[in-house]
């Protein structure tokens, strides 16, 4: 593998866990919206998947051929809501109760989404240490001819 493929790789892993934090912020800026069961938010999670060699090389990437066909990279797939139930609490005076006097609130785990959100993070910093890694290699190498 080239030292210039390391960016491409690091910049997927950036833009995977940058799709993982849109989704985990978006997940508990609706943890406590109220609304019925068809029309409540339900919780949200990226599902990635890893790219191979080969689909690296047919693309637009600069990438040099390792030789065995490891995975080399990753990209979202889809976001997919979770199908967890709803939590469904007993308001009767709440506007969105239905006639039973229940409300549902999203399926929205707020300490796991801290989790995520937290893993996400680091994750992210670690492609960015790899990416300024990867460029003080490169600066040194430029610099052994002098």
């Amino acid at each position: 593998m080239s030292l210039s493929s390391v960016f491409d790789i690091a910049g997927m892993g950036m833009s995977a866990q940058s799709v993982r934090l849109n989704t985990t912020a978006s997940n508990l800026a609706n943890a406590q919206a109220a609304g019925t069961e068809d029309d409540t938010y339900r919780a949200r999670h990226p599902v990635f998947s890893s790219i191979q060699q080969e689909q690296m090389l047919s693309g637009s990437s600069q990438f040099s051929p390792i030789g065995d066909q490891s995975n080399v990279g990753l990209t979202v797939v889809d976001i997919v809501e979770s199908n967890e139930p709803l939590d469904r609490r007993y308001e009767p005076d709440h506007p969105k109760a239905n006639e039973d006097g229940y409300v549902f609130y999203p399926n929205v785990n707020v300490v796991e989404e801290m989790a995520d959100m937290i893993s996400a993070s680091r994750s992210f910093q670690v492609n960015v240490e790899v990416m300024n890694s990867a460029k003080t290699m490169i600066q040194r190498l430029l610099t052994l001819g002098q």
